[in-house]
C-alpha cells in the first residue's frame, strides 16, 4: 500500500503519518509538504529514519512539481491535509494564499487523480466550518447534506475545494471522499490555535484574550480519534461520499479557558475580553452518525484525560515550542489588532 500524504508536516498530517505507520507495517508513505510557518518536520523526527517514509518539499499549488511526485511515486491512495487554516489570517492578511492552497491545490490534486486510474481513493480533509453557524440555543447539528454557508474567507475556500471534489466525482467519477471534522486538539498543534495558544499564554504569565463574550461553541475531538476516522475513510469509505467526524464534546471558549486556568491554579481575572472578530460563527456541531454506522467508527479517547495530556505535552516539550517561536515569532499577531477594543463590562 502506497499513500501520498499531502501536507503531512502539519499538526493533523504528522499525527496521521505516525498513526498509519504504527497501524500498517506493509505501507509506503510519501509526505509532500510546502513547509509553511505551521509545517514542521520536527513533528516527524521520531520516524524520519523509517524506511517506509519519505519526504519531498513542494507546494500543492505547483502542479508540475506535484505531477512529478504522482508519476514517480505512483500512489494507491492520496490524502490531502494541505490547507491554509488560520481564520484570523484570512481576515486580516488576505485570502490569496488560502485560494492558492485550498482551491487551486485541490484542483491540481483532482486533475492528477483523474489522470491516474490506479489510484483507489483520494480523501480530501475538510472542516465543519464550511456549514456556517448554528444558534447557541439550538440542538441542531450539521449533517452531510447541510447546505454550505461559510462566513469567513478561510471557510469559503475550503467549501470551494469540497465542491470541486463533488463535481469531479459526479462528472469524471474521480474516487474522492470528503471529510468534515470538528475542532482538533493534541500534541504538535501550532500555537496559533486556541488550546495551545492559551497554554503558552499561561507559561508567559499573560492573560487569555477571548473574542466577544466567549460563548462561541465548538465540538472538540482528540487528534488520534480523527486519525482513525480518516484511516477508515481512506480504506473503507464509499467513493463520492461525505463523512462528518465529531466527538460530541461541545464546549465554549470560556469553558476551555477555565479548564486551562484551573490547571495553572489561576482565576478568571486572567481572562481578557476583546472585540469580537468579523464573521465569528457562534456554534459548530456535527452529526457523525453516518461514519459511526457505515464505517463503525467511534471516538475512544476521553476528553478530560487527553486534555490533561495535551497540556502536559506542551509543558514537557519546551524545546519544540522554543524552536517554533524562534522560527515564526508571535503565534497570533492578529489578536493584538483587537486588544485595543476592550469590551465594556
Amino acid at each position: 500500500m502506497k499513500i501520498l500524504i499531502i501536507g503531512g508536516a502539519g499538526f493533523i498530517g504528522s499525527n496521521f503519518i505516525k498513526y498509519i505507520l504504527d497501524k500498517h507495517k506493509n505501507v509506503e508513505i510519501l509526505n509532500y509538504d510546502k513547509l509553511t510557518y505551521s509545517g514542521n518536520l520536527d513533528n516527524l523526527k521520531e520516524i524520519e529514519s523509517d524506511r517506509r517514509y519519505r519526504f519531498i518539499k513542494g507546494d500543492v499549488a505547483d502542479k508540475k512539481r506535484l505531477e512529478k511526485v504522482f508519476i514517480n511515486f505512483r500512489p494507491n491512495y492520496v490524502i490531502n491535509f494541505a490547507a491554509e487554516t488560520h481564520v484570523d489570517k484570512s481576515i486580516h492578511v488576505g485570502a490569496k494564499e488560502f485560494i492558492d492552497t485550498n482551491i487551486i491545490g485541490v484542483f491540481n490534486i483532482l486533475e492528477l487523480v483523474k489522470a491516474n486510474f490506479k489510484i483507489k481513493k483520494y480523501v480530501q480533509v475538510s472542516t465543519d466550518e464550511v456549514y456556517g453557524s448554528l444558534p447557541l440555543n439550538s440542538k441542531n447539528k450539521f449533517k452531510e447534506i447541510t447546505a454550505f454557508a461559510p462566513n469567513v474567507p478561510y471557510a469559503a475556500t475550503k467549501a470551494s475545494g469540497d465542491m470541486l471534489c463533488r463535481a469531479y466525482y459526479n462528472t469524471f467519477k474521480v474516487p474522492v471522499v470528503v471529510t468534515h471534522c470538528s475542532n482538533n486538539f493534541g500534541p504538535y498543534q501550532y500555537p496559533e490555535k486556541l488550546i495551545p495558544f492559551f497554554i503558552l499564554r499561561m507559561l508567559e504569565n499573560k492573560k487569555l484574550p477571548i473574542y466577544g463574550d466567549g460563548k462561541n461553541v465548538r465540538d472538540w475531538i482528540y487528534v488520534l480519534d480523527h486519525c482513525e476516522a480518516l484511516r477508515l475513510c481512506l480504506l473503507n469509505g464509499k467513493i463520492g461520499e461525505v463523512y462528518n467526524i465529531g466527538a460530541d464534546n461541545e464546549m465554549n471558549n470560556l469553558e476551555i479557558a477555565d479548564l486551562i486556568l484551573k490547571n495553572f491554579n489561576r482565576n478568571k481575572s486572567w481572562i481578557e475580553f476583546i472585540f469580537d472578530r468579523p464573521g465569528h460563527d457562534r456554534r459548530y456541531s456535527v452529526d457523525s452518525s453516518k461514519i459511526r454506522k457505515e464505517l463503525e467508527w467511534k471516538p475512544k479517547y476521553n476528553f478530560k484525560k487527553t486534555f490533561q495530556f495535551t497540556i502536559k505535552w506542551y509543558l514537557e516539550n519546551k524545546k519544540w515550542v522554543d524552536k517554533v517561536r524562534k522560527k515564526t515569532g508571535v503565534f497570533n499577531p492578529h489578536i493584538d489588532l483587537w486588544k485595543k477594543h476592550k469590551l465594556k463590562k
